[in-house]
């Protein structure tokens, strides 16, 4: 099993049964499963291991569940975080998405509900895109780190449309700060006060699209025990950021296009339409106008969204922002994991700009971030770059430390593949965890912590690959 593999799942409620059901059930689902009585308890998990997804209740002792969103919207603010609640109302829901809930449950749930939610959630955190943000910058203001000629263009749109009701298209490829933008938008209006509601069209399922667009009613479906607002409901006032909008269902479409012209929409299983203002943002990576020749995207709401266009470039465009950004995470995880600040080589630096980072922004923040931590010292070479970004200031095909060794091919055909793997897996996997280790002073639950998986793991990890556990 690789580092990291199963996803870690914090519960915290003070219903004992409820902890012990809910860890059971996804337990079973596969994943690791921590539990803790109170909302401080949580908190002190949290600080312990890395957590992928957490459900906390609503009401608890020593912290309750919006004091544990508020730690968390300021602590861990990539965790997707699901309320529970016996208290569901929409304004319980609205203040609970304010602090950066992912999504709330309402007690009695049915089992089904909270595992898809989850499931959800998860998918949700392995696709966002890792928000880049830094303020003092010469567009300081929104947050975001360029100074090209193209950023500076999309600074002057973010200044003329912000403050208005204008329905927002944002294009890009993956990875290029899309969400950024639509923050940026909401940020500086006058909604700024209000919701301000995401949702990844893409990691949900086609026939829930339109429950979690515009809610429910109690019986409208089997599962729905309880009466649920949508999203467009929640974002009443504040601003809605549908990411992903091509993702979805073309029948979902017309619904979809009635509720931004006519303010209207009409919960599952409703009788009456309710009336909702929402400021409208949509993002996707995809060709729209290709997506409508193809029959998959209707044209009509294409126009409808296309009030203000605003085209994210991918890095290989604006690669003068290149030296920025890096300079920004090299700060970033120089503090994260307790180096002296780190500094590229001029001709590792070559490489980063040299680079086409297909996986944009997110894919340098990931580069940035195993160098600083796999790195001794505080330069880091070339020889420490991965390989694809090595061979991209001569433009060599990309070499590895083996190549001049006629006898690796030998070794790979007598081993077989799936033991080369097998040892090829462990050794990175020692290195990682001996690097960790090494960084946290031998302390197994901060280095536990720092690799994203829970000190259990780590414990049995290192017995595995023969690692003496010092401290911690």
């Amino acid at each position: 099993m690789m580092l990291g593999e199963r996803k870690q799942i914090l519960i915290a409620d003070d219903e004992v049964n409820l902890r012990r059901v809910l860890s059971l059930q996804l337990q079973g689902d596969g994943y690791e499963v921590h539990a803790v009585g109170d909302g401080q308890a949580a908190v002190e998990m949290l600080r312990e291991n890395h957590i992928d997804c957490l459900i906390t209740d609503l009401r608890m002792p020593q912290l309750d569940g919006l004091g544990v969103l508020k730690h968390c919207a300021e602590h861990h603010p990539d965790l997707p975080v699901i309320l529970i609640t016996a208290h569901g109302t929409v304004d319980t829901a609205v203040e609970a998405l304010r602090h950066g809930a992912f999504d709330y449950i309402t007690k009695p749930f049915d089992m089904s509900e909270i595992r898809s939610v989850v499931a959800k959630a998860l998918r949700t955190g392995d696709v966002r895109a890792r928000e880049v943000q830094l303020e003092g910058l010469d567009q300081g203001r929104y947050r975001i780190i360029g100074a090209s000629q193209m950023m500076r263009e999309i600074y002057a749109i973010l200044e003329k449309v912000a403050d208005t009701t204008a329905t927002v298209l944002i294009t890009g490829e993956s990875g290029t700060g899309k969400e950024l933008i639509a923050r940026a938008l909401h940020d500086n209006s006058s909604r700024k006060g209000q919701s301000f509601i995401r949702v990844n069209c893409g990691a949900i399922p086609r026939d829930l699209m339109e429950a979690e667009l515009f809610g429910y009613e109690r019986g409208a479906f089997t599962g729905a025990v309880t009466s649920k607002p949508g999203r467009f409901e929640l974002a009443s006032n504040g601003t809605l950021f549908l990411d992903e909008i091509a993702e979805i269902p073309i029948d979902m479409q017309v619904k979809l296009l009635r509720a931004i012209q006519e303010g209207e929409i009409d919960r599952v299983g409703g009788i009456k339409p309710l009336t909702v203002d929402v400021r409208l943002i949509a993002a996707t990576n995809r060709d729209l106008k290709k997506e409508i020749a193809a029959g998959r995207f209707r044209e009509d709401l294409y126009y409808r969204l296309n009030v203000v266009p605003i085209h994210l470039p991918p890095l290989r465009e604006r690669r003068t922002d290149i030296p920025l950004l890096v300079d920004h995470f090299l700060a970033i995880h120089a503090t994260r994991f307790k180096k002296p600040a780190s500094h590229f080589s001029p001709d590792a630096r070559e490489c980063l700009v040299a680079y086409a980072w297909p996986g944009n922004i997110r894919e340098l923040e990931n580069v940035i971030e195993r160098c600083v931590l796999l790195s001794d010292g505080d330069l880091i070479e070339v020889h420490n770059l991965p390989v694809e970004v090595r061979g991209a200031a001569t433009g060599a095909a990309p070499a590895t430390p083996d190549d001049d060794d006629s006898a690796g091919d030998d070794a790979a055909a007598a081993g077989g593949l799936k033991e080369q793997v097998r040892e090829a897996t462990a050794k990175l996997e020692k290195e990682l965890i001996v690097k960790a280790l090494a960084q946290t002073t031998n302390n197994v639950t901060q280095a536990a912590r720092l690799l994203k998986i829970s000190r259990k793991s780590l414990q049995i990890k290192m017995k595995e690959l023969g690692l003496r556990e010092v401290n911690g």
